[in-house]
């Protein structure tokens, strides 16, 4: 979907700049078993961006109800995982994906899979940057500061059911994580995809506390 640049600029770290474009996707998923998690399900806002004149997506939050996994994506990856109550289910020919923090619906995705598709006919949104930030234990500054692309951590995957179809979501005023300012402007479908895959490491793009130290 599209929404106002301007709400992604504001959720943006101030290296990056908003696409003007304004293309955003909301994804809803269910996870129904992991080695290292069990089942959980999850919600996420990507939002098009350029950093050092290339373009690609950035996660601002992540929601999910599995609080084992929220520290290592965390601490692996830098990804912004937000615990919340989510629920994913099909009301028949329309995929739900809702997520509630403090009794708020935050983000309501709802989508059709009545067509049928190939990986190749969803749009590409690499690179995947998320900004890993890990504070020093005595309160002055960062421990960790990179920026990680996350496009090529699957591997060993195993396509199921691709499909395609309509889509629309819903964003709602709350406290702690106020979406509202991404209300659509425009709708640019939706896509489904069931796969199998072996989730391994990302790639470090930048590492600016590294490259200060090298400076100094």
């Amino acid at each position: 979907f599209r929404a106002d640049p301007a709400a992604i600029d504001r959720v943006l770290p101030a290296s990056f700049e908003p696409s003007e474009d304004g293309v955003c996707a909301a994804i809803g998923l269910a996870v129904p078993w992991s080695a290292n998690y069990g089942a959980f399900d999850e919600s996420v806002l990507m939002v098009k961006c350029r950093y050092a004149g290339e373009t690609g997506f950035f996660a601002p939050v992540v929601f999910l109800n599995s609080r084992g996994s929220i520290p290592a994506g965390r601490e692996i990856y830098g990804t912004p995982k937000v615990y919340a109550d989510i629920d994913v289910k099909m009301d028949e020919r329309v995929m739900v994906t809702d997520t509630h923090v403090a009794g708020t619906s935050i983000m309501s995705i709802r989508s059709t899979l009545h067509q049928p598709a190939t990986l190749e006919d969803m749009p590409v949104m690499t690179p995947a940057w998320r900004l890993k930030v890990i504070p020093r234990a005595d309160g002055h500054g960062s421990e960790v500061m990179q920026l990680i692309d996350a496009a090529d951590v699957s591997t060993e995957v195993t396509t199921h059911l691709v499909r395609t179809g309509d889509g629309v979501v819903q964003f709602n005023s709350s406290p702690v994580y106020d979406l509202s300012d991404f209300t659509p402007r425009e709708y640019l479908g939706a896509y489904y995809v069931e796969m199998d895959y072996t989730e391994g490491y990302a790639k470090i793009v930048k590492d600016f506390l590294a490259e200060k130290d090298g400076e100094e």
